[in-house]
């Protein structure tokens, strides 16, 4: 490379502020020029290699299955007006701050033998939904595609589906092969709303994957949609022949991916913040959980008591147990003791155990019962002996409850004597 090459390529990341790189029409000697035009694609150039971007716009207020676009900004308007925390909290960011990113690669495993051939995001700009996807045409242009994609960025948070152990770390390992010709990569905030959908739906679907997920929970419906596990090979025979009719489909699948991100973050966020109608009575447990997790527990029992109605069997036993654990982390024994109780006459298993116990503890050390506490104790004694042999109970466990059910005959003795 000449000194004149070699300078025009330092000064395209030399300067974060003014790109010295070209964006010009398609050469016609790109093969199938014409198609790739027609599809919105746009090249962008550097000393000699190239990468395409096509972009496409969506009204803010189209709809796709139960929302239209628009209902993200009230997503993230409510998010300003929440006062709990929680890790997917928009809380103090505008919605043009929220990146929607996904990518396709020629494997699923990590490491530098997996190439992105596609980078693809969606954001929102004034009343409008903009896709913008910066492909690969040759697996060794990288250089353009990765400067393209990241003269780009500009966003607080990125918004992925299984991007926190895939997508980023994918792009992290193919930009240390090119670091040193293109920008660096920028600080992110990153929701991965797979943890998500595992938090709330993992009862109910048989599967998680962003598809069956936006079927089932958004009600989107995909027609003539390319499976995911075929875009390898879509782009493989594209660098074969050049004809991007399959890659096109591969593309819109991508387009797919990112559009449902933005309607996913918006139904996870109105379960979370209260606003969704529909929610139903597991994932008002779901998401009770999730806030007891986080330690925001007013959060939790508003879901947990809400649900606990609806709730049967095992379920409800353990909606039960796990609201008045939040009642007695708040010392709210008179909330937490019936909840315990119930589970302590009714339930079965370890669940009734553990219920006893926790009752037993409200009874001696709060109300000084020390009859009715030992009467649970020695039922909850009885209970273990029937399932240790079919569940694990710990040894210390049986030994604590051996050492209450003693104290709790002594000081049931000390009392009668006065």
């Amino acid at each position: 490379m000449n000194f004149k090459n070699k300078l025009k390529l330092y000064s395209s990341f030399l300067s974060q502020e003014e790109s010295t790189v070209e964006e010009k029409p398609l050469p016609k000697e790109i093969p199938y020029f014409e198609l790739w035009q027609s599809n919105g694609a746009r090249v962008y150039e550097m000393n000699g290699e190239y990468c395409l971007i096509k972009e496409k716009r969506f009204s803010i207020d189209e709809k796709r299955g139960k929302y239209h676009f628009r209902d993200f900004l009230k997503a993230v308007d409510a998010w300003q007006h929440s006062d709990f925390q929680h890790p997917l909290s928009a809380k103090g960011f505008r919605p043009e701050d929220l990146f929607f990113f996904d990518t396709e690669t020629t494997g699923l495993g990590g490491g530098v033998g997996n190439t992105i051939f596609l980078l693809g995001y969606a954001f929102i700009e004034g009343d409008q939904v903009v896709i913008r996807q910066h492909f690969l045409p040759e697996p060794g242009y990288e250089i353009p595609l990765y400067d393209s994609f990241l003269r780009s960025c500009d966003y607080t948070t990125l918004v992925t589906y299984n991007g926190r152990a895939f997508d980023w770390p994918q792009v992290k390992t193919r930009h240390t092969l090119v670091r040193e010709h293109v920008p660096k990569l920028p600080a992110f905030g990153h929701f991965d709303l797979l943890h998500a959908a595992r938090r709330l739906w993992k009862r109910d679907l048989d599967s998680l994957r962003l598809s069956i997920v936006e079927n089932e929970i958004l009600g989107i419906e995909r027609l003539d949609d390319v499976p995911g596990y075929l875009a390898p090979i879509i782009y493989f025979d594209f660098v074969e022949t050049k004809n991007p009719e399959g890659v096109l489909k591969v593309m819109e699948h991508n387009e797919e991916d990112v559009l449902s991100l933005i309607l996913l973050y918006t139904h996870i966020s109105f379960q979370l913040l209260g606003l969704d109608q529909d929610i139903g009575v597991t994932e008002k447990w779901s998401v009770g959980r999730w806030f007891s997790s986080l330690k925001e527990t007013n959060q939790a029992i508003i879901y947990l008591e809400d649900a606990t109605k609806g709730l049967e069997g095992k379920e409800r036993w353990e909606s039960l147990f796990e609201l008045a654990l939040l009642y007695k982390r708040e010392k709210n024994f008179q909330k937490a003791y019936p909840y315990f109780a119930e589970i302590a006459h009714q339930g079965k298993g370890k669940l009734k155990l553990n219920a006893s116990i926790e009752a037993a503890k409200i009874l001696e050390h709060q109300d000084k019962d020390y009859t009715t506490a030992l009467k649970i104790c020695e039922e909850a004694y009885d209970e273990l002996l029937k399932i240790e042999r079919l569940v694990e109970i710990p040894l210390s466990q049986k030994q604590d409850l051996k050492k209450r059910i003693h104290r709790l005959q002594e000081k049931r003795r000390n009392v009668s004597q006065y």
